[in-house]
């Protein structure tokens, strides 16, 4: 009696002894992948694969070792693109910088925010509803001709020390907050910054994505503690972030700075403590709670501003 003849269960042309050890499917070489213990089918692989969860860090960022900080990159591409369209058409700078309240002439020039109606002057800012400033604005910087130290320009240096800060600090907290958490962490922070000069400061106008960076700051230095990590360095770091605030407050805007850093600190906390078993959950309300704060916060200094 002749045996059976057995052929591959994906190649029927195929003539195969060899099982899958674990649904016992034959294969052929073309289908045999190695296991531990003699061979998978395609199928068990691929089985096998999504049954495995995907490591995390306490914050809830995917582990990967090949992780490329893809946002991080993605950011400082749009700066660099913005400031290049900064210098093609110069106008671009008064159209979309923070600027909670001011006035426009006839000439096209602005002019400090003043109540009352002036004929042929019109209001732009925050106030008058261009609310997309408060994240504009952080995507701008001085122009080259704006102010220098010495030979070199400051509106260079501007957006060159932003980008090398975002470069340094994006990539850490990136890597441990994952691109999601790490994209809205960003955004929240320039928006914080842009919310409190709008609360303090609403005639000046403003720009740079330091907001942002210093809300990566506030980030990295939970993140240290969170972790459980030697906080001497990073007291060091924290300590020259501050000083540097104080440094710059006679020609930056301080409050931008503080605003960043405080709404990076207080996205990064609910981040890093959120319990486990609820952690996205927990993180986005975190996230929608203080959007709809800065929102009216916005809304009651519009209120006082044109009452």
């Amino acid at each position: 009696m002749e045996a059976a003849i057995t052929t591959c269960y994906r190649h029927p042309s195929y003539e195969t002894y060899v099982s899958c050890t674990r649904c016992e499917r034959f294969i052929c070489p073309d289908c045999m992948r190695e296991a531990a213990v003699g061979h998978h089918c395609v199928e068990c692989v691929k089985e096998g694969q999504r049954s495995v969860r995907q490591a995390r860090t306490v914050f809830g960022g995917a582990v990967s070792r090949a992780a490329v900080p893809l946002v991080t990159y993605i950011l400082m591409g749009l700066n660099i693109l913005v400031y290049l369209g900064e210098l093609v058409r110069p106008g671009i700078v008064d159209r979309f910088a923070m600027l909670g309240a001011g006035l426009t002439g006839p000439d096209g020039s602005q002019y400090v925010y003043q109540e009352g109606g002036f004929p042929g002057f019109d209001v732009t800012g925050v106030v008058d509803g261009e609310w997309y400033r408060l994240l504009t604005g952080a995507f701008l910087h001085l122009p080259p001709d704006a102010s220098s130290f010495g030979s070199l320009p400051f509106g260079v240096l501007h957006i060159l020390f932003n980008m090398y800060a975002l470069w340094n600090l994006g990539r850490v907290v990136e890597g441990q907050l994952g691109r999601a958490r790490y994209l809205a962490l960003y955004l929240l922070s320039a928006l914080g910054g842009s919310v409190l000069v709008y609360l303090i400061a609403p005639f000046d106008g403003a720009v740079g994505a330091s907001g942002a960076i210093f809300g990566l700051g506030a980030a990295f230095y939970v993140i240290n503690r969170r972790l459980g990590r030697d906080m001497q360095a990073v007291n060091r770091f924290m300590a020259g972030f501050l000083i540097w605030m104080l440094i710059s407050a006679g020609f930056t805007s301080w409050q931008g700075h503080l605003g960043g850093l405080l709404t990076g600190g207080i996205v990064t906390v609910a981040y890093a403590y959120a319990p486990a078993k609820r952690r996205t959950t927990i993180q986005a309300a975190a996230g929608v709670v203080l959007l709809a704060v800065l929102m009216l916060l916005v809304v009651l200094k519009t209120s006082a501003l044109t009452g």
